[in-house]
């Protein structure tokens, strides 16, 4: 077997970690469908995880319950295997106000939503990975349990070009558009491309910063090469490319066609049915919404939404799970969920939200009865197709502990022989003066503090109230975006400021060993 990954650290398993990891590979070899590894913190259980990995050579999803956490892994994870293939796929809306009713004010919400392109391009790369090689590991948030396009519509979409193969290019364009590529030749940017004479350059939406130059003379492929798009400087010719599509929901023409044949068909009887409840106004409303809807995916291929129709157009019957990103993987792929306790019911709570704003857009004609299907995975569902687990976690919780019928591993000497901290509880009355003089401890000594808030209104008052005594001091809360709170850690670690006051983000498991006080 040609060994794949490879595990780079200038450090060698110690306290107990050697142990864990040859219980939990052992455990895998052996076919065990779930075990659990109980380290406490500090104990180095990412590391554990990656010498798994690296042990049982196989592709492997971590899921972790929040962006910041999964951020703090991906950095991790991509340090312990530089040259494998780290990926990170989380939510990539900045700003998500889904689709919504309200009956009593009779309010129709919009979707409103803005996408943070680089994080677009971090999920497009990691079904990218999952299609091209094996030594794959992808970072994830609950996001992997939500419906994703069809993994064979996905394939057959993608765009191979070989040098010396005959190829119009008008055809090109077309299959370009198909991809939902747009043309733009004037600001090149990633997800589309421009054409100069017999030239064109396609800013492929999975790639950080390479582009695809293809040369025709007459029709055929004469060079393909790979480019910097801000410079313009070939980095190499190669003798074939692939282009992935821009989305995840594309899906090809003839599949399309066969859609909306079903989607008519559904309308129709939806439309008998209202008219029969005498709902005259939910009926024109699905009509018309139903029927523009179907004029944009003949006319373009897609349409605002078209992840509500995501059941005709991956050929699902009625109430069959959404494909998702687990699907993507294979069939030996490795799940490990990190802070289980908290991870694991965050994934049963996902499809009960969403059904029953759904369910008030069915009833008022918003949306046909088949939209409920484009929907997160129900938590039985994800117990059916998750593949060999390992859920990661200081405290177990009871279901864990009962799913992996006592196999499990205990992680509870830390490597580096650290005791776990002293708590000390003070009076309440003169809080934030105690925290300022144990503040300005810590930071002559050059360390770093965390203090936690109940609301983000706290937070803020704080932040200001140690700014105006001299502390640099930054808060991060909910509405600071995923990027943004990842740079705040980070400028806290290198000692840009010295305190951070949060909610509940800063909680389980992440790494700032330059913290010695955390107040609370």
């Amino acid at each position: 077997m040609t060994k794949m990954f490879e595990l780079q650290s200038k450090y060698s398993p110690a306290g107990d970690q050697p142990k864990a990891i040859a219980s939990l590979v052992e455990g895998i070899n052996d076919g065990l469908a779930c075990q659990t590894l109980l380290g406490v913190t500090g104990s180095g259980k990412t590391f554990t995880m990656a010498n798994v990995i690296n042990s049982v050579q196989r592709p492997t999803l971590i899921m972790a319950h929040n962006k910041t956490l999964a951020a703090q892994l991906y950095g991790e994870m991509k340090e312990f295997f530089p040259n494998n293939a780290v990926e990170y796929f989380v939510s990539y809306y900045d700003y998500y106000q889904p689709e919504a009713y309200v009956p009593s004010t009779d309010t129709f919400i919009e979707k409103d939503s803005s996408i943070n392109d680089h994080i677009e391009q971090m999920r497009l790369s990691a079904t990218k990975a999952l299609m091209e090689r094996r030594d794959v590991i992808i970072i994830a948030s609950v996001s992997a349990i939500y419906g994703l396009g069809d993994p064979e519509s996905y394939m057959k979409m993608l765009l191979h070009f070989r040098q010396g193969d005959t190829m119009d290019q008008r055809d090109i364009l077309r299959r370009l558009a198909e991809l939902q590529y747009k043309r733009n030749d004037v600001a090149f940017e990633r997800g589309t491309f421009r054409v100069r004479g017999d030239v064109i350059d396609i800013f492929p939406a999975d790639s950080e910063k390479q582009a695809v130059r293809v040369e025709l003379f007459d029709e055929e492929i004469d060079q393909i090469s790979l480019f910097d798009p801000l410079t313009g400087a070939v980095d190499k010719k190669v003798a074939r490319a692939t282009v992935f599509p821009k989305t995840h929901y594309v899906t090809p023409r003839e599949k399309i066609v066969e859609a909306i044949e079903r989607i008519k068909t559904e309308l129709t009887s939806r439309k008998a049915q209202l008219l029969g409840a005498n709902k005259l106004i939910e009926e024109q409303r699905i009509s018309q919404r139903t029927q523009f809807d179907i004029e944009m995916m003949l006319e373009l291929g897609y349409c605002s939404g078209i992840e509500n129709y995501s059941r005709y157009l991956s050929g699902r019957a009625p109430g069959e799970p959404p494909p998702t990103l687990i699907d993507y993987f294979p069939k030996d792929g490795l799940l490990m969920i990190d802070e289980s306790h908290v991870t694991v019911s965050q994934i049963g709570a996902m499809y009960k939200g969403d059904r029953s704003r759904k369910e008030t857009l069915v009833e008022y004609g918003f949306r046909l009865p088949s939209a409920l299907d484009n929907r997160p995975l129900k938590f039985d569902e994800f117990e059916h197709i998750a593949p060999q687990t390992i859920y990661v976690s200081a405290t177990p919780a009871k279901y864990e502990l009962e799913r992996c019928d006592g196999d499990v591993v205990e992680q509870l000497v830390r490597p580096t022989g650290l005791l776990d901290p002293q708590i000390e509880i003070r009076p309440v009355g003169t809080q934030v003066d105690d925290v300022l003089s144990e503040i300005h401890k810590r930071v002559a000594l050059n360390e770093r503090v965390l203090i936690t808030t109940l609301t983000k209104r706290m937070a803020e008052d704080l932040s200001e109230y140690l700014n105006e005594n001299g502390v640099k001091v930054r808060y991060i809360h909910s509405d600071i975006d995923t990027v943004e709170r990842i740079e705040i850690i980070r400028d806290l670690r290198i000692g840009i400021f010295d305190v951070i006051v949060g909610i509940n983000l800063l909680r389980e498991g992440l790494d700032m060993p330059e913290v010695s006080l955390v107040a609370i």
